[in-house]
């Protein structure tokens, strides 16, 4: 039988039919697999929806994202990600034709870095010129020092030796990516 107690039925058909899907007749199912084929195993036959399990690597991260804090923190990391700087945006072009994947403004642990290659466990930063400020340099040292406990190496580049010299800093980063698969190979 057909729950029709749900206004928007999980079985394909359309919020206001009662549930009934196309291909449903009273006496039963045509042309459809038989409901008791797909009972859920953990819930004793009963016939309810379940969600498939995800993909091994799917939707989780090496760093728990579950407290206040660090929902800020990806927030911050999406306005990041929205409007990244004109250096952060060159470069950003010329990681995406590297045979690995990075991801820009990633958030790992308390910190949101310019861009990350995970297979590689490279971090690469983009340093304005804020960053030769003795407070912020002394940050910058303990996000490395943390960076490097969780087995990342650190690249840092100033906005200066983009702008002036980007294939330079592309190849260094080349290089530091190849040497990185090297060593987990």
């Amino acid at each position: 039988m057909i729950d029709t107690s749900t206004p928007f039925p999980l079985d394909g058909g359309r919020a206001g039919d009662g549930g009934a899907r196309a291909g449903f007749a009273e006496d039963g199912p045509k042309g459809f697999v038989d409901d008791a084929s797909c009972a859920n195993p953990l819930n004793d036959g009963a016939n309810t929806p379940t969600q498939p399990s995800p993909i091994e690597g799917e939707g989780y991260s090496r760093f728990e994202r579950s407290d206040a804090k660090t929902a800020r923190i990806v927030r911050r990391a999406r306005v990041l990600r929205a409007k990244p700087t004109w250096t952060e945006a060159k470069l950003w072009q010329r990681l995406r034709a590297l045979p690995v994947r990075f991801r820009r403004q990633e958030p790992m642990g308390a910190y949101v870095v310019d861009f990350a290659c995970h297979r590689a466990d490279l971090v690469i930063e983009v340093d304005g010129g804020v960053h030769s400020l003795p407070e912020v340099a002394v940050r910058d040292l303990e996000r490395d020092a943390w960076l490097a406990s969780q087995g990342y190496s650190v690249l840092r580049f100033s906005t200066r030796q983009i702008e002036d010299d980007l294939d330079g800093v592309f190849s260094a980063i080349r290089d530091a990516v190849s040497n990185r698969l090297r060593k987990v190979i």
